[in-house]
């Protein structure tokens, strides 16, 4: 099989793969038409997110029989013309949910004990002990949305702090010994932690709103490590101005670039989020470690493997 990379990765895609006789060829830099025009030279495609698989790519596709895409957004590709076409799917979830698991964690205790900003304040010769005196974990009810392999990874580390850890999910009976599956209602009445583990669907943008967050019957944390679109950032900002929200931590923004490169849009909303102590903002990393990168790629290898050896 002939099999495009599209994406730097992990070299262990290319060692494993060339070492099971796949053939492989590497494109780092051609443009989306440049790709469309060749892409029926080949049986496998394997991507991050540099270049979108719509319904106009996928038809010019004409021997694909897998799309391969390390990490576990889909949003890129028209999954519908794809599986109508006979394409199989790929993806490596279970790559990175440990490093969203830990990034969740971290946020969340570096926003509710200050520590951030603790440490900038007496890196300045500033030494406050009451006015950052933190808010524990222990005890918060934590509301998931989302229960697959990022919001179970999270569940199991934050029931670990003594949380009580409810979640809200399309599919049924899925509650373990980390987390109790509940309506969403039932979700909005209980939670003081809220963390997003979501794809970005027509069902899911900007999911928290302004209509959602005041449903919320508690002040709350609000986390979110899933996709920037799923959350309406005006409203977000609202809330956190108002104090509904108590604090903000976001890995991903609205205002980011489909292929997770850099922002896109600067306006007031996004200002605030940058200069409020009540929001903490990393460039997208939560599923980044060292680890993950390889994680990723490996369950990715093992997959098209399994498919075609």
């Amino acid at each position: 099989m002939k099999i495009l990379l599209l994406d730097k990765n992990h070299p262990l895609i290319t060692e494993q793969l060339l070492a099971k006789n796949f053939m492989l060829e590497e494109d780092f830099t051609s443009t989306y038409d440049e790709v469309c025009h060749k892409i029926k030279n080949y049986d496998g495609i394997i991507i991050r997110s540099r270049i979108p698989l719509d319904k106009n790519f996928l038809e010019q596709a004409q021997n694909l029989k897998f799309i391969a895409r390390v990490g576990a957004g889909m949003e890129n590709i028209d999954i519908p013309v794809a599986e109508k076409l006979g394409i199989q799917l790929i993806n490596s979830p279970e790559g990175n949910r440990d490093s969203v698991a830990e990034h969740v964690v971290g946020m969340l205790l570096v926003i509710m004990n200050r520590l951030f900003i603790a440490s900038q304040e007496v890196k300045n010769g500033i030494w406050k002990r009451e006015e950052n005196r933190g808010d524990e974990l222990l005890g918060k009810t934590v509301g998931l949305i989302g229960y697959g392999n990022m919001g179970k990874a999270t569940a199991k580390r934050l029931s670990s702090f003594g949380c009580k850890v409810i979640f809200y999910d399309i599919l049924p009976g899925l509650s373990d010994e980390f987390a109790t599956q509940v309506t969403l209602d039932e979700l909005k009445q209980s939670a003081e932690v809220l963390s997003l583990h979501i794809p970005l669907t027509s069902e899911t943008h900007y999911l928290i709103d302004e209509k959602f967050i005041s449903e919320m019957k508690n002040d709350f944390y609000f986390v979110n490590t899933a996709r920037g679109k799923n959350v309406k950032t005006k409203s977000l900002v609202e809330a956190l101005k108002a104090g509904k929200v108590k604090g903000a931590c976001l890995d991903v923004l609205e205002y980011e670039k489909s292929s997770f490169e850099h922002l896109e849009t600067e306006n007031e909303d996004l200002k605030y989020l940058l200069e409020s102590e009540k929001a903490m903002v990393t460039p997208h990393i939560a599923g980044w470690t060292h680890q993950s990168k390889e994680k990723l790629a490996q369950f990715i290898v093992d997959k098209i493997i399994a498919s075609y050896c």
